[in-house]
């Protein structure tokens, strides 16, 4: 699996950058065939304070690809949100991949 970390407007500390690998575990958990993976983390400069970290994340898997966003007051919560948005997104693909279908019974006569 690729991962790639990078901040806009912001410096991705060491600390920041365990904490996303860590969270993004959770999605190899459930689904092992993760291409590819890009965070990106920003600081937005806008004039409310409120919902102004922004987390976005791009995953390739085999068959699909995947985006979600997440803005917050705190980068963690924002991280946190981002994660779980993409831990269903992965579980609903993984979910539409395996066949549900069961074979007809054979008829006995």
């Amino acid at each position: 699996m690729n991962l790639t970390i990078s901040g806009h407007h912001l410096d991705v500390t060491p600390a920041l950058r365990s904490y996303v690998t860590s969270k993004l575990d959770r999605i190899t958990r459930h689904f092992d065939q993760v291409v590819d993976v890009k965070v990106l983390l920003t600081v937005e400069k806008q004039k409310e304070k409120e919902r102004r970290q922004r987390a976005e994340c791009n995953i390739h898997v085999k068959g699909n690809d995947m985006f979600a966003e997440s803005s917050h007051a705190d980068l963690y919560a924002a991280v946190d949100e981002l994660v779980d948005k993409l831990d269903r997104q992965v579980v609903r693909h993984k979910d539409r991949l395996q066949d549900h279908h069961h074979a007809a019974p054979k008829r006995i006569m």
